[in-house]
């Protein structure tokens, strides 16, 4: 044994502690809380260590035919995905624990907050689409309790969106799990795809229809149009949950799939040039905008920043899209970008709702005096998913635009056009906060905010921590598009 094994420890023990701190009844709160920073702390640095030693590793933990497996393996594209995963889960930990205490029911929120995490490590971690699959379809299971956690009537209904959206994605890409088992050599992830050609003979147009299946099928957690009700509902969860939802492990598990699919299994070579590849462009850009749209149309702040997940999640999309290297590694880079700085945003929503009980956009006057951590953090943050220079945003949007350019697709040009257009709605409902906050209209009476201020250090430290942790990205995005390149090279 060369100790590859190891590779599924990050991924069981999460399931572990959540399952033993639900049979535990702590009597203090900071016990729990202890309980949970070690748990999710000691799980992100063993993720990290897994990364760094046993980079293309394999370990079968179940074998039930020669192509089907229950496998794990960290390769370049896992790797990223894991350590944004791991890094980010323990932020939020830090955060959820301030946050939790008007919220009710601690002990079964962090139980399945801690089982959430080993699923998204496995969706990380797999080594092929069976493996994936299963992660999928148990992140649904185990976020679903995450989503309903107040268990009011719009909690409820959340949840039935979120469930049968899921079940819908799970069924599209389930056929596409099947097919790539007749057609394919394997169904492990292989950089340039598995797909055996002289197999499918005249059946090409049939495996790019299952392609555009399970595009949309893995495309529903990433909220791709049609699929994407279900992203806004699920903002009235606590917003612990809608941070990690909509920036790090559902949405990102998402388009994390979608790319697998297209550079692993299907492989851009069979799909470029194809009506598969116009029909998931065009889909793509039609939520790019759509998303802005919707988002500067909506006054409440939490799902204002809901509709720029979607929209900026279909930015992902169209780069993953233009099937090649260059869209690749502009699609990863935007994932790493939205999911730091969106997260960051959404904590800072949270963050007044906590303090303050506001919701809409138009509560938000004067605040940014009032609150000068919160909103310095969100006012930085929403510039970088502006794209200003040279802040992250800037730089994986850039990527994006001159991987469309060097496409040679009609549809390139029409997403290309999606973006600026996205660009200029994202300025507008993103300074429609900014410009509120600090700058309230004439008269504004600063005695009404009188008992308002910045949380304690539990919840503006991590504030903080990922509002530089942007900031570093930024300036790290050039050898970071490098690397990512190397890892490219085979697709």
């Amino acid at each position: 044994m060369n100790g590859s094994w190891m590779i599924f420890i990050p991924v069981i023990a999460p399931f572990l502690a959540g399952f033993v701190l639900s049979q535990l009844r702590f009597e203090e709160r900071r016990k729990r809380e202890i309980y949970c920073t070690i748990s999710v702390g000691v799980n992100t640095l063993l993720s990290l260590l897994m990364i760094s030693l046993f980079r293309g590793e394999y370990v079968t933990l179940v074998r039930f035919t020669e192509k089907l497996s229950f496998s794990l393996r960290i390769d370049g594209f896992g790797a990223v995905f894991g350590t944004m995963v791991a890094l980010l889960w323990f932020v939020t930990t830090i955060y959820a624990f301030e946050y939790m205490k008007h919220e009710g029911r601690e002990n079964i929120f962090f139980s399945f907050f801690l089982m959430s995490y080993g699923v998204v490590m496995g969706i990380a971690f797999s080594a092929n689409l069976m493996t994936l699959y299963i992660f999928y379809e148990m992140l649904t299971l185990f976020t679903f309790p995450l989503v309903i956690h107040a268990m009011g009537a719009r909690d409820r209904h959340a949840g039935k969106l979120y469930l049968v959206y899921s079940m819908l994605g799970a069924a599209l890409a389930f056929m596409g799990l099947i097919f790539v088992h007749q057609y394919g050599y394997s169904l492990d992830f292989t950089p340039g795809g598995v797909l055996n050609l002289e197999l499918i003979g005249e059946k090409t147009e049939l495996l790019q229809l299952i392609f555009v299946m399970t595009f949309f099928g893995f495309g529903v957690k990433a909220a791709v149009f049609p699929f994407w009700k279900w992203l806004p509902g699920a903002s009235v969860a606590p917003t612990p949950v809608t941070a990690l939802l909509h920036a790090v492990a559902v949405v990102k598990s998402g388009v994390f799939a979608v790319g697998r699919s297209i550079y692993f299994i299907f492989g851009s070579s069979f799909l470029a040039g194809t009506w598969a590849q116009d029909v998931t462009m065009l889909f793509a850009a039609i939520t790019i905008v759509m998303g802005s749209a919707m988002a500067l149309a909506t006054p409440h702040f939490k799902r204002r920043l809901a509709y720029s997940t979607i929209s900026n999640l279909s930015y992902i999309l169209f780069a993953f899209t233009l099937m090649s290297p260059a869209g690749f590694v502009a699609g990863t880079l935007h994932m790493l970008a939205h999911a730091v700085i969106k997260i960051t945003l959404f904590f800072c929503a949270g963050a007044v709702l906590y303090k303050t009980s506001r919701e809409f956009i138009w509560q938000l006057d004067g605040m940014g005096r009032k609150m000068p951590i919160v909103f310095g953090c969100f006012t930085i943050c929403s510039l970088g998913l502006m794209g200003v220079p040279p802040l992250a945003g800037f730089s994986s949007k850039w990527a994006i635009g001159v991987a469309a350019a060097a496409c040679d697709s009609p549809m390139a040009i029409v997403g290309t056009a999606a973006l600026i257009i996205s660009a200029l709605l994202t300025a507008c409902y993103l300074f429609a906060v900014i410009l509120r906050a600090y700058f309230p209209l004439n008269g504004f009476d600063y005695n009404s905010l009188a008992k308002v201020k910045d949380p304690n250090w539990l919840m503006t430290v991590p504030l903080v921590v990922l509002t530089g942790a942007s900031l570093v990205l930024a300036a790290g995005m050039s050898p970071l598009s490098q690397w990512l390149a190397t890892v490219a090279a085979g697709l």
